[in-house]
């Protein structure tokens, strides 16, 4: 059986019709215990009060109303939350498929509270092999990188084999050097590697996620590296190693970080497809274009009357007011999601990975704590070779 048990008649609604979103990220606190370079959505989000239990059941039941497929539950730090078990047992409970995002700081209790109700995808983040660049892509905190692996130990040691685990990796100047080390690490223990480019604004044109640390642009001399190393990783997934990202999308980081416009909007007038077939839901419950531009009106999202007003063409011309003037993003999940859905090869690669892959190629490898240290330090020191799966 495929690790997504869950919402597949919703997911092929909204892949065929694009009338219903297939993917939603909900911010449920703002609070984090690490302070990421990259990151500036704990700072955007501060000023919001987090919704309630109850609340996010009804946020639960009017997703299902409207067809969603897949939440993601993030932050700030999900885990922060100590009713994060009761929260993804309201989106199970509603045939709405769960997925943690997590900076790998939970514990075994934590983790062991979501397994039990039913949660069986989980994505930690992690951009380095080494150490000392991680914790200081984590803001500087001393053996966050430790803690991080010992998480993903204890992942593989607690999930069911055939749940579907991800490391989600932001590639910026600071780990441009360690990319391909990171997937032939997540393939090797079973996991997939998403990537995401660092994205940088200035406060002039403020972004909730954005970091405005304009150190962590790519130079244009930087650019070829750039280059070689998307199209290295783009070979290793056709030689079978765990990469999630498909080659439109991985082509467009290039353009992205080069400053060129990117391509994945251009079969949709040149707009995402929020909110269609994607949006973003705040930590106090209201809509959100994406995790980048809140909307003018509040629309919380547990209202009673929130299914009618998602229909309603208020709020669509709301939401195409922002997006028809926005330049574009590459936030994983996102784009992919519109490019799986107007792509036929890309659609078809993630329907095989839905279907099959994430039940029977993939399982999650029991390695103590000391052996991923290990693992890590021969791959850094290139004397471990990893075979593709």
């Amino acid at each position: 059986m495929s690790f997504f048990e869950g919402g597949l008649s919703r997911l092929a609604a909204s892949a065929f019709t694009k009338a219903s979103p297939a993917y939603v990220q909900f911010y449920v606190t703002a609070r984090c215990n690490l302070a990421c370079e990259q990151c500036n959505i704990i700072y955007a989000n501060a000023d919001q009060e987090e919704v309630s239990t109850e609340g996010c059941r009804r946020i639960a039941e009017n997703l299902a109303r409207i067809g969603t497929s897949v939440v993601l539950l993030t932050g700030g730090e999900p885990f922060i939350r100590k009713d994060l078990p009761r929260i993804c047992k309201a989106f199970l409970d509603n045939g709405i498929h769960p997925r943690i995002q997590t900076n790998g700081f939970a514990s075994r209790e934590q983790l062991e509270a979501v397994a039990d109700v039913g949660v069986r995808d989980i994505s930690v983040s992690l951009d380095a092999l080494s150490p000392s660049v991680q914790d200081r892509i984590n803001g500087g905190f001393d053996r966050s990188w430790e803690r991080t692996i010992e998480t993903i130990a204890t992942i593989n040691e607690i999930f069911p084999e055939n749940s579907f685990a991800a490391l989600g990796c932001v590639l910026s100047p600071s780990n441009i050097g360690q990319i391909s080390d990171v997937v032939r690490f997540a393939t090797e223990i079973g996991w997939w590697l998403s990537l995401v480019p660092v994205h940088v604004t200035n406060p002039a044109r403020p972004r909730n996620f954005r970091t405005f640390d304009s150190s962590l642009s790519f130079k244009p001399e930087e650019l070829p590296r750039v280059r070689a190393v998307l199209d290295s990783v783009k070979a290793m997934r056709d030689h079978g190693f765990a990469v999630y990202d498909s080659d439109e999308y991985l082509d467009d980081i290039y353009r992205f970080v080069a400053g060129e416009p990117v391509r994945w909007r251009h079969r949709n007038r040149n707009v995402c497809d929020s909110p269609f077939l994607y949006f973003a839901i705040q930590p106090n419950g209201d809509m959100a274009v994406c995790c980048d531009y809140r909307l003018g009106e509040s629309h919380p999202v547990q209202s009673p009357d929130f299914v009618e007003k998602y229909y309603g063409d208020e709020l669509h011309r709301e939401v195409e007011a922002i997006t028809s003037s926005c330049d574009g993003c590459m936030y994983g999940s996102f784009p992919e999601i519109s490019i799986s859905t107007r792509y036929f090869i890309s659609m078809a690669r993630r329907a095989r990975l839905f279907l099959i892959d994430g039940a029977s190629r993939r399982k999650l490898a029991h390695y103590p704590a000391g052996q991923l240290f290990q693992l890590a330090a021969d791959l850094s020191s290139g004397s471990a070779r990893v075979a593709s799966k």
